[in-house]
């Protein structure tokens, strides 16, 4: 029984401690509905083809959203161990390699310049701080779409008020 309690202490003090480090640097998880996935990848109409980043994609459903049903390739790119290898699982036993990658890196350290649209659910503060260098990177008529947090500063093209949806266009 002591076995059991010692590891059950064990799972939510790593929980606990991946919660914590993973907010300091984007934003903890907070997995999206499915249906708000789908309709933030009809929000940003995304096409067949077009290239799609999650930035912070947790357990990888918007990579596999858009992939599936909207015929996009697309890259998730985690910072947390776990959720990471949650996503490889999720992809590889979906059979989707061949239209997505995942890169395992802080957010601030990918470059998303082939992008056509983004994705984040991040906060505030790593809106914020993330603003420039979506302005700097993308490039004219890329996508961002965002889910509870605005990036202000930047053109936006869309929101969905009862959601808190926001939908910006780069170049416009």
């Amino acid at each position: 029984m002591s076995y059991v309690i010692s590891g059950i202490f064990f799972l939510i003090m790593v929980g606990l401690m991946s919660l914590i480090w993973t907010s300091s640097r984007g934003a903890p998880w907070v997995p999206t509905h499915r249906d708000i996935v789908d309709r933030m990848l009809r929000m940003a109409a995304v096409r067949p083809g077009e290239l799609v980043y999650d930035l912070g994609c947790g357990d990888g459903r918007v990579l596999v959203a858009a992939a599936r049903h909207f015929g996009a390739r697309a890259v998730g790119v985690e910072l947390d161990l776990g959720r990471y290898l949650w996503s490889v699982l999720t992809i590889t036993l979906l059979g989707l390699w061949g239209r997505v990658r995942l890169i395992r890196a802080d957010l601030f350290d990918v470059d998303l310049s082939s992008a056509d649209v983004v994705f984040a659910y991040l906060l505030q503060d790593t809106n914020d701080r993330l603003k420039d260098k979506l302005r700097n990177e993308l490039r004219p008529g890329a996508r961002i779409v965002s889910n509870t947090f605005h990036f202000s500063g930047l053109p936006l093209a869309r929101m969905d008020d009862e959601l808190r949806l926001y939908l910006y266009r780069i170049g416009e």
